[in-house]
């Protein structure tokens, strides 16, 4: 198990962990981006990411990449259209960064209320799909040579100011993971070896204290 510091750190950041922010990429391509902006999102606090690729041969690249950071859930798809229904079911609005003449300048966004940014590949750029599922597209203003950042440059910026937002709010205070699942969470980190087993026979998790030392059934 972890020391009583680090436990308290994991317990802290699941407390702070924004279920409502999001990041979907479409169909990147390159990993090391998709690692990059998996980065992003724990040091921001999102605690989901989804990524859609077309190109079956880059799902194993993926779930390579997803193992660079174990503390944000990467869901894998193959269309854009099953990311947009789960995201419209949890009430959230849907950011494409794309630059048309229809854009808004990024930091114009509320960012507090539940929201899912959509990035698009190295490539070919984000998908028409995925453009004309979105609520709005939003677009990081550029006044020099170059037409657009890297997609974990653009996606850092956007993320941060969403961060920024959510922190001037409060948002970060008070936990968004019910006490539950965040209870289960906390034991999954703490002792993942032991919870896989527990899972494995059907079994309840033991509660932890304050230390995230197991208690003892006779205490």
């Amino acid at each position: 198990m972890p020391s009583p510091e680090r436990f308290r750190k994991i317990r802290q950041m699941l407390c702070r962990r924004q279920t409502s922010l999001t990041v979907v990429m479409d169909n990147v391509n390159k990993s090391h981006n998709l690692a990059a902006l998996l980065r992003s999102c724990d040091a921001a606090g999102i605690r989901e990411m989804h990524a859609v690729s077309y190109r079956k041969h880059i799902f194993t690249r993926h779930n390579a990449a997803a193992g660079s950071s174990k503390w944000v859930n990467l869901n894998l798809y193959q269309e854009i259209e099953s990311v947009y229904a789960l995201l419209r079911r949890e009430g959230m609005q849907i950011l494409a960064a794309a630059s048309s003449e229809n854009s808004v300048d990024f930091r114009e966004i509320d960012y507090t209320i539940p929201t899912a940014l959509v990035l698009g590949a190295e490539w070919d750029g984000i998908s028409e799909k995925a453009v004309q599922g979105a609520d709005r597209c939003i677009a990081v203003p550029m006044f020099g040579m170059v037409e657009s950042l890297n997609v974990s440059v653009a996606g850092a910026v956007i993320i941060f100011e969403a961060q920024r937002q959510r922190l001037l709010k409060g948002m970060y205070d008070h936990p968004e993971i019910p006490e539950e699942p965040l209870q289960r969470f906390l034991f999954e980190y703490t002792y993942p070896r032991l919870a896989e087993h527990l899972r494995e026979k059907g079994l309840d998790y033991p509660p932890l204290d304050d230390d995230g030392f197991i208690v003892s059934p006779d205490t």
